[in-house]
């Protein structure tokens, strides 16, 4: 189990100010996330197939669709800066 000392080490080396107080409520709170590891522990998980959720999770994004667009005034409205007919960009590269 963890004791004050060794929140206070964890405080320390984390640049942390804890009051006394503190370090009591971390102490304890710390103690019963242990406490429910090793509850945990006493499951038999031999037949339990390994998993990364909880729950299925299905892809819901659309699929890509190319898209031909001819009206180049439609395209360029979405814009956020344009020069006449060009999307307009800020300079990255340096000459």
């Amino acid at each position: 189990m963890i004791d004050r000392e060794q929140v206070q080490k964890v405080a320390l080396l984390a640049r942390l100010a804890l009051e006394d107080a503190e370090i009591d409520t971390f102490t304890t709170q710390l103690n019963d996330i242990l406490g429910y590891f090793e509850q945990l522990g006493e499951l038999d998980t031999t037949d339990v197939e390994p998993t990364t959720r909880a729950i299925e999770v299905v892809n819901i994004t659309r699929h890509d669709q190319r898209v031909s667009m001819s009206d180049r005034e439609e395209i360029l409205q979405g814009a956020p800066d344009r020069d006449g007919d060009f999307f307009k960009v800020p300079k990255i590269i340096n000459e």
